[in-house]
């Protein structure tokens, strides 16, 4: 049916950690002041300071913790570089407005309006690099899914 999960889609095996959301991911970047500028402009994320100093991005009930290339903050992944990231962020922006942002702020479209499947289902996909080469997703839920997906998201 359009607009359901994905039918591979499986209960959790007993006895395993249940995964709710995503607190943070961090990104690591070239430049954490640059990139806070992107997020803040091109998407209107809101940049936050905590700890020592260290820059973040806050958008609904999540954020993206920033690390300077070559000073990364312990723990950090194995092989932190930038530009690997992959990441789709749920809109509830139509895709004709997100493309126009995007050409307002002078980023280019890499690929999109697209259909692709999301977790919930049918989403229809706007794709652009943020300044480390990023690959960005803004991916957006036609209503009903919409609606579910805030729902989640409360």
């Amino acid at each position: 049916m359009a607009g359901s999960p994905p039918d591979d889609a499986s209960a959790p095996e007993s006895g395993a950690v249940e995964v709710a959301s995503l607190d943070h991911l961090v990104l690591t970047v070239a430049d954490v002041e640059r990139t806070v500028e992107f997020y803040r402009t091109v998407l209107g994320m809101t940049p936050i300071t905590f700890g020592e100093g260290r820059r973040a991005l806050r958008f609904g009930t999540s954020k993206i913790n920033l690390h300077q290339l070559g000073a990364e903050v312990a723990p950090h992944a194995a092989a932190p570089t930038r530009g690997s990231a992959d990441l789709c962020f749920v809109t509830t922006t139509p895709p004709a407005t997100i493309v126009d942002r995007l050409a307002g702020c002078d980023v280019p479209v890499e690929q999109g309006p697209v259909q692709r499947t999301g977790a919930l289902g049918a989403i229809v996909s706007v794709y652009f690099r943020d300044p480390d080469g990023n690959l960005i997703e803004l991916g957006y839920y036609p209503a009903p899914t919409n609606a579910r997906h805030a729902g989640a998201a409360a």
